[in-house]
This record gives C-alpha cells, structure tokens and sequence, in this order.
C-alpha cells in the first residue's frame, strides 16, 4: 500500500537516492529509480548544456521518476527552466529557502522537495509550497544544512508541518534505520553514504574502500573543505588532510598547511588542498588528501552492491521489522 510520499512522486519505494555531489550519474540514479525508489542527479553547479544532457542520458535509461538536486548558493533559474522543459517530474532545493523557485517549479508540473536542518526552516519551506521536506539531521555526509540530530529533528518537523510528507536524512543506512525514521513520523528516507557503496556510484575506487572499512566514529564535522564552497558546514571521514590542520592549530583559511597545493587532478582541472571536492572515478593524485564525505552511518557499510539491490535490501528489512512490530509497512 503506498503511503503520501511515494504516491506524490508516484514510486514504489519511500527510499530517495540521496543527490550526492560529484559522485551522481544518470546510471546511477536510473537504477535506483528502476528499482522502485528515487534516483537523483546533483546538478545545481553544472553548465546548462550539462545539467540537459544529464536528464536526457537518465529518462533514455529509465520510464520512472527521478529528480534533479539544485543547490541554492548559486542562481538556479536558468537551470530551473531546463529541467522543467525536458519534463523532469521532482526537484529538490539545498542550502537556503527557494522562494519563487517553488511557485516556478509547479507551474512547470515539478514536484518540489526542500531540504531543512531545523524546524522552523521547515515550516516556511511548506508555507512557501515545498511538497515534501527532507529533515536533514547532522549525522548527514558532506554538507550539512543544521545541527540537529536525526532522531530529534525529524518529529519536530513532522509536527510543524503536517499534512506535507517528511523525508528522514542523516545515519540512516540500512532497514533499521528506515523503520525508525518512519515510526517517528517520515514518510520515507533521503539516503547517501550506502549508496556510495553502489557499483553504479561514480566515486574513486580508494574513496569506495575507505567508507567500506570506516567505524562510526571516523567522521569529522566542520568546514575544512571549503575551497569553492566557504562557511559551509559538511561531515567527511577523518584523513591526513584535516589531521595536518589539526597538528597545526587549527588555522584559520589562508594560514593552513600545504594551502593552494595541487594535490589531485580530475577530468576538469586540478584540485587543490581543502577543496570542496568529490574524488571521482577519473581523479588521479593524493585521493587519501580530498574531501572524503560520510555520514556517520558509515560502519554500516561493509560491501559493494548494485544500486537496486541496496534498494531492495533496506525496504524488505524495514518490512519485516514494522511487520514484526505490528506495524502496516503501508510501502
């Protein structure tokens, strides 16, 4: 039985494929859409004639829905509009309050997901017309909007904005973590470091080992990686780059070690020290120096799968334990 978020969107499976930064491809959202959920593209920095061969690559590999990410520390009309002529069915806003974008992403026939990190971010999201919320606790990888964990933040949400679906974001990464998100008032969850796990995911392959063998605790929360994106908290693991820093005093930006350094090189130039940067599958260097976003949910990652069977895998085990609970799993 489906329930209010995945009749909206009109999938399957309240899992969203969460729209990971530089590590998003249309295979890699196709196959979570293909599998039941919401595959999602990361294209709020990308020139336009990008962001519109990315939708059509997606919509040639799947008939399903998916979304496209648009981050608002940078003007997103133009590619607003894009997406809205190639027929792109959800969009969803990060990073500060979209306002007229709403309005313009539902004349264009887009559902409109908003990311919040507290809940009165939350509540004017819906006010302006948001059709769902992601509550983004900060468990969350890379950047994270506030600083409130997921188990607090998401009933909070819930209740300031009821009727209008929330998705839970931050830790979750497997079936248990679904389950709780949805006994606490979500609608579904808003998923990334399990899937960077995926086979599908276009990440470097030393970045892929580094989260498969990382504990809980191996995560750093702060703005060290700000290069490109300054004053924009983010969680990423722990690795020599942030424990140089450290050794140093913690400097302020301008003043910290190895700083302007080349220390990579991607398909589109080089990268420097404490960039904010995600290690693709064609970057050659220090990849150990990057940015290596994670959630804290990241020790529940032990192995490489496809895309679809991470899917599957969370939703028959958030199944069985609200089946098991007594609960209708109402997906």
């Amino acid at each position: 039985m489906p329930n209010a978020f995945t009749t909206l969107v009109g999938i399957e499976i309240p899992i969203v494929q969460a729209a990971l930064g530089g590590a998003t491809s249309p295979q890699f959202a196709a196959a979570v859409s293909n599998a039941g959920g919401l595959g999602m593209l990361a294209l709020g920095w990308s020139l336009p004639e990008a962001v519109r061969a990315e939708i059509r690559a997606t919509k040639a590999l799947t008939k399903r829905p998916f979304g496209v990410n648009l981050v608002l520390t940078y003007p997103q009309e133009e590619r607003l509009a894009i997406c809205l002529e190639e027929g792109v069915p959800v969009v969803s806003f990060f990073w500060g309050q979209a306002g007229s974008l709403t309005a313009a992403a539902h004349r264009g026939g887009a559902k409109v997901l908003h990311t919040a990190g507290g809940a009165e971010q939350a509540r004017i999201s819906a006010a302006d017309g948001a059709d769902a919320i992601v509550a983004q606790g900060w468990e969350a990888g890379g950047h994270v909007y506030g600083t409130v964990a997921t188990m607090a933040l998401v009933p909070a949400v819930v209740d300031q904005v009821a009727p209008v679906p929330v998705l839970a974001a931050g830790g979750i990464a497997d079936g248990r973590g679904l389950a709780a998100a949805m006994a606490l008032g979500a609608a579904g969850a808003w998923i990334g470091t399990r899937f960077l796990a995926s086979i599908e995911a276009p990440i470097h392959p030393r970045y892929r080992d580094r989260i498969l063998t990382a504990k809980e605790t191996d995560t750093e929360y702060g703005t060290v990686f700000d290069v490109g994106w300054p004053d924009a908290p983010h969680r990423s693991l722990r690795n020599k780059t942030i424990e140089a820093w450290e050794a140093a005093g913690r400097p302020p930006a301008g003043r910290r070690p190895h700083e302007g350094a080349v220390v990579a090189k991607s398909p589109y130039g080089d990268v420097v020290a404490y960039q904010s940067h995600t290690p693709g599958s064609g970057d050659e260097g220090d990849i150990d120096a990057l940015a290596l976003w994670s959630g804290q949910g990241v020790s529940l990652v032990r192995r490489v799968q496809p895309a679809a069977e991470i899917v599957r895998e969370i939703s028959d085990e958030a199944r069985a334990i609200l089946a098991r609970l007594g609960n209708d799993p109402s997906f």
